[in-house]
């Protein structure tokens, strides 16, 4: 079915007005190191984000023919879009919102390759250099707001949630937007866009006139996760390990809404970095709500987290069923804690300094058969490294479902074959199985194919 595009020029917004030649080779580059194939896949995204769809390479089928060149000019850079969705525009004009983004991807992946990639003053495998990394690129991105106290309340859960549950989601952000809080979570839709909305809503009833919506991507899922509409600072982070640390250090409080693989893999992370012995004092109000519909869905998770991680990662969250107003509440209760614990030690309320993450969480886990199959899975491993070994595990199988490589690779060799002691991996069979029979790995009427088969 033919699509309806639109071809035009762009002019920039925002800071980045002048490229040099050597940027915008790399940008047009299409060899395997180049950045045109990264850009222009971006780039659809957000120019598709309207569009409901989980499927990257569907995405690129249907656009097959757009392109996106940067213009060099002597009063500055233009991008000229070629065939890219109509939806994006408004009587031929680019809505400005998706315009704003589309700067923002170019910003975060010439920043990244130029000053983070081929920087050698940086060790990839040294855990503080690893951090700072992200911290560079969230500066870059001016996500810090040097002197404002905590107020960023993250918010992770499904793409493909129910009527229900979104309307939920729009509940608990509407509560967190009278209270003054900023919301961050993955750019996308579902559980992702609600909470924002929301909150867009009890801002304005509050007279709040600068409310931050920021969306974190990164290359791998955003034409899966599109940025939904009212993300108003977008930053692309290079892989999902840095982008799940720019999370949590630079939010301070975190809502899970239910969701599938990918919501479990965030859930496993913090876990496993709360788990950590040097995190012990560390505040970090951690929520799980959803309708009352949802309740199964978090009893399951609960059971899971019980049987492999055991009650002290339990002691760790709290469950809040139907209850906006309730989530509202606590978030306060819990970002006072944290504005007290950041002023007593002295770290800064813009970025989380003092938590510990071990390379464990940091480390980009590339999700190929082998990889996949050596994961070591068992309950005799320290609890916050058995947490990292179970996320890189959902990981995986997110890459499977969604991202364009990891289907790929599936395509090509069959699924993963996982394997590990006999109860742990009976426990992980039970989630992923109540996943599938809750729709809660593809979008609604999607047809799953599991991507791994468990081995025993």
């Amino acid at each position: 079915m033919k699509k309806n595009t639109i071809s035009t020029y762009v002019n920039p917004v925002g800071s980045m007005r002048v490229l040099s030649s050597r940027e915008v080779s790399r940008l047009h580059d299409t060899s395997q190191t180049g950045l045109y194939q990264l850009f222009r896949q971006c780039a659809l995204a957000v120019l598709n984000g309207e569009q409901s769809g989980d499927d990257a390479e569907a995405l690129m089928r249907s656009f097959h023919d757009f392109d996106i060149q940067i213009k060099q000019e002597h009063r500055g850079l233009k991008l000229e879009l070629m065939n890219a969705p109509a939806t994006a525009f408004v009587e031929g004009h680019l809505i400005l919102g998706v315009r704003e983004n589309l700067f923002s991807v170019l910003r975060d992946i010439l920043y990244v390759a130029t000053h983070i990639t081929d920087d050698p003053g940086f060790d990839i495998s040294s855990s503080t250099d690893i951090t700072h990394q992200a911290f560079e690129i969230l500066r870059n991105a001016n996500a810090f707001i040097a002197k404002q106290l905590p107020n960023i309340v993250v918010c992770w859960g499904g793409h493909s949630i129910s009527r229900p549950e979104y309307e939920y989601t729009k509940k608990v952000g509407y509560q967190l937007g009278l209270r003054g809080f900023n919301i961050c979570t993955g750019c996308g839709p579902g559980a992702m866009k609600g909470p924002m909305k929301g909150a867009y809503i009890g801002h304005a009833k509050q007279r709040v006139k600068q409310g931050r919506f920021i969306g974190l991507s990164e290359p791998g899922i955003i034409a899966a996760e599109s940025p939904n509409p009212i993300v108003n600072e977008l930053v692309i982070m290079p892989d999902i390990e840095k982008r799940l640390e720019a999370f949590v250090r630079l939010g301070h409080g975190i809502i899970v809404f239910p969701g599938g693989a990918g919501t479990c893999e965030e859930i496993l992370y913090i876990l496993g970095i709360l788990l950590h012995p040097a995190n012990k004092d560390m505040p970090m109000p951690l929520v799980f709500t959803g309708p009352a519909s949802a309740k199964g869905y978090f009893e399951h998770i609960d059971r899971f987290i019980n049987n492999t991680l055991g009650k002290e990662a339990q002691a760790h969250y709290q469950i809040i069923i139907d209850n906006p107003e309730k989530v509202g509440e606590t978030m306060r209760k819990g970002l006072d804690k944290v504005t007290r614990f950041r002023r007593k030690h002295g770290d800064a309320y813009y970025f989380n300094w003092l938590l510990k993450i071990d390379k464990e969480f940091q480390l980009p886990f590339i999700p190929s058969h082998q990889n996949m199959t050596n994961l070591e899975l068992s309950q005799d491993l320290p609890t916050h490294q058995l947490a990292a070994n179970i996320r890189r595990l959902m990981s995986g199988i997110v890459s499977g479902n969604i991202k364009e490589e990891g289907v790929n690779r599936i395509r090509k060799h069959g699924p993963y074959k996982l394997s590990g002691s006999p109860a742990l991996m009976d426990q992980v069979d039970q989630l992923l199985t109540a996943f599938i029979q809750q729709s809660r790995m593809k979008l609604p009427g999607s047809v799953y194919t599991p991507c791994y088969e468990i081995v025993r």
